[in-house]
């Protein structure tokens, strides 16, 4: 599981939230333009996950994943993978 690779352990990785595991196959820190989210905020991903799911930021897919999520499922999401979650391995 790529979110054990990433350093959240797999304690923490089984606890994700539904939709937060797959999050990680983009975002694990591969040499591009998209975010490494354990470097931002859980504020820093809910704003652009809202900014994404209200049509305020563009993109190419992550508009389309955001609107999947509720704003409850969004903060769950961003709280768990944010560098300032409380469970660290």
């Amino acid at each position: 599981m790529m979110a054990v690779a990433l350093g959240w352990g797999a304690q923490a990785a089984e606890r994700l939230p539904a939709g937060a595991s797959s999050c990680t196959s983009c975002h694990a820190g591969a040499a591009s333009e998209i975010p490494v989210l354990e470097n931002l905020t859980a504020a820093e991903i809910e704003a652009a996950l809202e900014a994404y799911r209200s049509g305020g930021r563009d993109g190419t897919i992550m508009p389309r994943i955001a609107k999947g999520f509720s704003a409850a499922e969004t903060r769950a999401i961003a709280a768990s993978l944010g560098r300032d979650r409380q469970s660290k391995p």
